[in-house]
């Protein structure tokens, strides 16, 4: 079965989706969007990423989305192509818009599409990088589609056997990961950088501080190189420990503030689809 693809109403085979060359998304990086995980074609938190793909169109400047039919385009694209484990992909631009940074009067283009994904170790390896986040930028704090900076970031961790790179912001601060927000334990204290740090408000990052507990804490990026644990957050990685900081190792990973917190949110997410 060729998976699904949901394109401005209909559904198309994955041959057969085609967006223009001339989509804002594609020309100049003008759009958001929201990666949902879906078990046994059941979508996680939706209703809290929906809110959040409206917060980032209105932060960007494009029109509000409807939801219903972002929600139906989910529900139509899971029931055609029904997966175990699946990262369901909502994507919204600007849409058909001439060659520069100016958009059109065509109206967003929306997608939404299923690929299978695998489930993470429990552990895993990351890196630090040199580049800042601007947690000053206009675009900071929504989910937009300009990920350049994250591939590149990426790329360096993929070259040292990692699976995600940590940023600072200008000031030096820890911020988070390419695609993760990230805990550290500090003296048996469970912390997180703060929205003001520049982080993305992560789905999975505020489920962890309501249903686990953690300081909301402006940390130097020193606090990865005395933290007893280290944990990354995400949509697909849930929690997930840190074995390795750069050079440093973190044995026995996931520590025990790191287990505890998966197994809690591991509990609470299976009693509630859509938290």
């Amino acid at each position: 079965m060729k998976p699904a693809i949901w394109l401005d109403g209909s559904l198309y085979d994955a041959d057969s989706a085609r967006v223009s060359v001339f989509d804002h998304g594609l020309t100049v990086g003008d759009g958001v969007f929201e990666t949902v995980k879906a078990t046994e074609g059941r979508p996680f938190a939706l209703t809290r990423h929906l809110r959040r793909l409206a917060r980032s169109a209105a932060g960007l400047g494009l029109p509000e989305p409807d939801l219903d039919e972002v929600r139906r385009g989910c529900e139509e694209v899971l029931g055609a192509h029904p997966v175990s484990f699946g990262r369901l992909r909502i994507t919204y631009t600007g849409g058909l818009s001439p060659l520069g940074s100016d958009r059109g009067t065509a109206g967003p283009t929306l997608v939404v599409a299923l690929a299978e994904a695998s489930r993470r170790p429990d552990a895993t390896a990351v890196i630090t990088v040199p580049w800042a986040r601007n947690e000053r930028g206009a675009l900071t704090g929504l989910k937009t589609t300009s990920y350049g900076e994250n591939v590149v970031a990426l790329a360096r961790a993929r070259e040292q056997d990692a699976t995600e790179a940590l940023f600072g912001n200008t000031v030096g601060a820890l911020c988070e990961g390419t695609g993760t927000n990230v805990f550290v334990v500090l003296d048996g204290e469970l912390h997180t950088p703060p929205l003001a740090s520049g982080c993305l408000a992560g789905i999975t990052r505020a489920l962890v501080l309501e249903w686990v507990g953690a300081k909301e804490t402006d940390l130097p990026m020193e606090a990865l190189s005395r933290a007893e644990e280290v944990f990354l957050t995400s949509t697909t990685r849930d929690v997930q420990g840190v074995h390795r900081v750069d050079t440093r190792n973190l044995p026995g990973a996931p520590g025990p503030v790191t287990a505890e917190a998966l197994r809690i949110f591991t509990e609470r997410a299976a009693a509630d689809i859509d938290p």
